[in-house]
């Protein structure tokens, strides 16, 4: 070694004490080589924690003499001069593995290679921890292995299905003990390996030629002492190729097996030629319904040997069989075992020619009809395999049908005149001809409505019935159909029936029918062969506007407040069928009732079923005051029983005309108001008016609020047990009017009083202070407290018959009251408040400072012991 002094100090420094300890490995045992091969010799370090890479030394020693540098991955100039022409030229060269690993190849391997060979990694290391070295033996042979064909490579041009056999030698004439190993190689489009035969005797076939390896297809034999035979029974398309046979020499050394040296040679090329094989059907055929179709498929081969076809018959809707929706319909298999139904066979009729016969053809049976055929070869222990296949063109079969043949008719046995009468409509199939027992008719009702001869009309299905007589209503008739009101039923063999129950405006329009025509197919089931359309029928009745008029009279015209109200009102109609009548009263107060200027009210009613119903009518005091009757089927009378000024007005009977349309349902005709019948009650009586006063319109929160609701009376004089008054009282919370009123509270003539719910805490009063005062108290009043406030009165007056009046509701003009805030009583106690929590923080705080101040921050220096010679103490600030 002794050239680690010229290296760079980089090395020192990469090798220093990093490493834990490391150990050289290069393969054990001797390495056996042959003259003109490749020596590759692995080297690497293991239990290395040092640099990220390992530098690695290589030397070389002949039999008997020293070791001389042969190679380094570090050192340029470490080789020695016999080996830098053969580093420089490539034949020596070292490849980095990994970090810890490379490998010495050497090419073309002499004589003079043989020898040891040494691995080393240099090291500075203060202490030596594993070793840094090893050395492996390499031993040289001569070239004494022989490969080639038995005979000069042939090319073989067989068919498929016929056998070949390739050769090729191999023999050593090595001094040590060899075993070789031989593998048969196929360059096709890919390269395949075919059969091998191991250095230990073993045989492994190749990817994809285990089953026929198995079955004895393909095998490799030993022809005397340095042939071997590939031999395949049966050829296949894929075993066209080139074919190489391929030796390696291989030597055991202490256990482990090395390969020594391989060799190729060319032997054959084998060439497959293809199977002729053609199928050949007619192409356009035609066959009557009922009778049976024979089809022939002809077959044309260059075949001669012991092959055996299979022969399938296959049936599509289209042209191209490969589609999906094609189907089997007849099967022979190589060993002439017929695969088909009860309808169709398959017969072999001589050695090329097979047919295929369908009985009891029908329209299902058109369609295209192909012939399938496979050639089968026998290969190795009684094995089977396809030599050819062929698909013919498509044989175009059609069936030629006879359609039934018969006319429709469609006629309307009843014809409605108004909405809700019946229609019924007959759908006949007539002209048929005799023998069909195998066609049944089903129906389809549509309808199209009346349109102008330029619009687009549309149909629309209303039922349609399958070959199984199964009813399916359309989405216009689906519900009604349910509800009873259409009706679609089947009379006779012949007759299909559509009645509609009630028959509506939407219901005229144009109707026909479809009669479809059903051929029972041989597997039972029945496909629709012929539709045929009858001419529409029109169902239409002139429409006119339904008239409705009323009129209202007054019995009795002249009456006075107290007096019984009777009104009578007389109906008559035209146009309208069945019609039953409901009616509604209704009142239009005056003009100049403020409180609903020109609003109608309804009072009372009575259905067409002379069903009472009280309206707006919410006296509760006159509940029976109202009376609506039925006179006659036309005519209807209206009483109100001790009438009242308030009740003045125009009073009208509005009646709606009714027409049943199914069971207990009504629709309605048409509507109309009768003429007006006034009430108006010439009296001279007291005129009422109302006004709000108040002394306390600004107020401080908290003190009582007071208002007074003051009524005058002008006109006649009235006893005051003769009056009475509803009061109520309202409060606008706004500056202005632009809120809705709340309602505070009322007192009613009886003197009931009642206050609605507020959600502050003020509390309301209300009380009667005189005949014709009121008075409203805010206790405790609040800032919500303020507002438009205003009272409406409502007067009664006992009539000279003893009966009490109601007069027209009044209201005062609002008065606005002012809830002010009172400063003083406010801030009083926050001030308090807050002057004495100041005081407390303050003296809190003096508190704590003083004690911080005394017993925290107090310094405290211990006095040392004196020394004799009386030195003073000495203290740090």
């Amino acid at each position: 070694m002794g050239r680690l002094a010229p290296r760079p100090l980089l090395l020192a420094l990469l090798s220093l004490a990093l490493c834990r300890g490391r150990v050289v490995r290069v393969p054990t045992g001797t390495l056996v080589r042959v003259v003109g091969t490749e020596l590759v010799i692995p080297c690497n370090v293991s239990d290395y924690d040092g640099p990220s890479e390992q530098n690695f030394d290589w030397s070389f020693s002949s039999l008997g003499s020293s070791f001389v540098e042969l190679a380094s991955t570090w050192e340029v100039g470490f080789p020695a001069q016999l080996y830098q022409e053969r580093l420089q030229r490539g034949e020596i060269l070292l490849r980095r593995t990994a970090n810890d690993a490379v490998e010495l190849h050497i090419k073309n391997v002499q004589p003079s290679d043989q020898g040891h060979y040494k691995c080393s990694t240099p090291s500075t290391d203060a202490t030596v921890q594993g070793n840094y070295e090893d050395t492996v033996q390499v031993k040289v042979l001569a070239d004494s292995l022989h490969v080639g064909p038995s005979v000069p490579p042939p090319s073989l041009s067989l068919r498929e299905g016929e056998p070949f056999e390739l050769r090729c030698t191999a023999a050593s004439a090595s001094p040590l003990h060899t075993h070789l190993a031989l593998l048969w190689e196929l360059h096709g489009p890919a390269r395949r390996n075919v059969l091998a035969l191991t250095h230990e005797g073993r045989f492994h076939p190749g990817l994809g030629y285990e089953q026929r390896y198995h079955s004895g297809d393909v095998r490799l034999d030993t022809v005397g002492s340095d042939a071997y035979r590939l031999s395949v029974s049966r050829a296949l398309s894929a075993d066209q190729g080139s074919y190489r046979c391929i030796v390696s020499e291989w030597i055991a050394e202490q256990g482990n097996w090395q390969e020594i040296q391989e060799k190729a040679v060319e032997v054959a090329t084998v060439v497959i030629q293809p199977t002729v094989l053609r199928a050949a059907v007619p192409k356009n055929v035609s066959v009557a319904e009922g009778k049976e179709l024979d089809l022939t498929c002809n077959i044309t081969t260059d075949r001669a040997d012991d092959v055996r076809p299979e022969v399938t018959w296959s049936f599509s809707r289209t042209p191209d069989s490969t589609l999906p929706g094609s189907r089997v319909l007849a099967r022979l298999d190589r060993d002439s075992l017929v695969h088909s139904s009860p309808h169709i066979a398959l017969s072999h009729v001589d050695a090329r020619s097979y047919h295929l016969l369908v009985r009891d053809v029908s329209k299902e049976n058109s369609g295209y009809y192909f012939c399938h055929v496979s050639l089968w070869a026998p290969g190795h222990n009684r094995s089977w395999h396809k030599v050819a296949e062929a698909v013919s063109s498509p044989a175009g079969v059609g069936v030629t049908w006879l359609e039934p043949d018969y006319q429709v008719y469609l006629n309307a046995s009843k014809v409605p005149g108004f909405a809700d009468d019946p229609t019924e409509l007959a759908c006949r199939v007539v002209d048929t001809k005799s023998g069909e027992a195998n066609v049944r008719f089903t129906v389809s009702w549509y309808y199209r409505m009346n349109r102008r001869s330029d619009d687009v009309v549309t149909s629309e299905l209303l039922a349609v019935m399958d070959g199984d007589w199964t009813l399916k209503y359309g989405d216009r008739s689906k519900q009604r159909a349910q509800d009873g009101d259409f009706i679609f039923s089947k009379e006779h063999t012949d007759t299909f029936n559509f009645r509609i129950q009630r028959t509506t405006e939407e219901d005229r329009g144009n109707y026909y029918c479809v009669v479809s025509a059903w051929t029972k197919q041989r597997n039972n089931s029945w496909v629709k062969s012929k539709d045929v359309f009858s001419k529409p029928v029109n169902i239409f009745w002139a429409l006119e506007d339904s008239v409705l008029v009323v009129k209202a009279r007054q019995p009795k015209p002249f009456f006075a407040a107290g007096n019984t109200f009777e009104m009578t009102c007389k109906v008559s109609s035209k146009n309208i069928k069945s019609p039953r009548y409901s009616v509604l009263i209704t009142a239009e107060k005056p003009v100049g009732d403020l409180s609903s200027p020109n609003e109608t009210k309804y009072i009372i009613s009575l259905d067409q079923d002379s069903v009472v119903k009280l309206e707006n009518w919410t006296d509760a005091s006159r509940v029976d005051g109202v009376v609506l009757e039925k006179v006659q089927e036309d005519e209807f009378r209206y009483r109100m029983y001790q009438t009242q000024v308030s009740d003045a007005g125009l009073y009208r009977c509005m009646v709606t005309a009714w027409s049943p349309v199914r069971g207990s349902l009504w629709r309605e005709a048409a509507t109309s108001l009768s003429n007006p019948i006034e009430i108006d009650f010439q009296t001279s009586g007291p005129i009422f008016n109302a006004s709000v006063h108040s002394d306390t319109p600004s107020v401080i929160r908290g003190d009582l609020i007071k208002l007074f609701c003051i009524i005058t009376v002008e006109g006649a004089a009235l006893d005051p047990d003769d009056m009475a008054f509803d009061v109520s009282w309202f409060a606008v919370h706004s500056f202005g009017l632009d809120k809705a009123p709340v309602l505070l509270s009322s007192l009613d003539r009886k003197g009931i009083v009642t206050t609605s719910r507020r959600d502050w805490k003020s509390d309301l009063s209300l009380e009667r202070v005189s005949v014709l005062e009121f008075l409203l108290q805010v206790h405790g009043s609040e800032d919500q407290d303020f507002g438009n406030y205003y009272c409406s009165v409502t007067p009664w007056v006992k009539s000279p018959t003893g009966s009490w009046q109601k007069e027209a509701e009044i209201h005062s003009k609002p008065v606005f009251i002012t809830v002010k805030m009172d400063v003083l009583n406010a801030f009083k106690y926050p001030l308090l408040i807050g002057v004495g929590l100041s005081t407390v923080i303050g003296l809190l705080s003096c508190l704590i400072g003083y004690c911080s101040s005394h017993w925290c921050c107090k310094k405290e220096v211990q006095e040392t012991r004196r020394e004799r010679r009386r030195l003073m103490s000495m203290e740090m600030d």
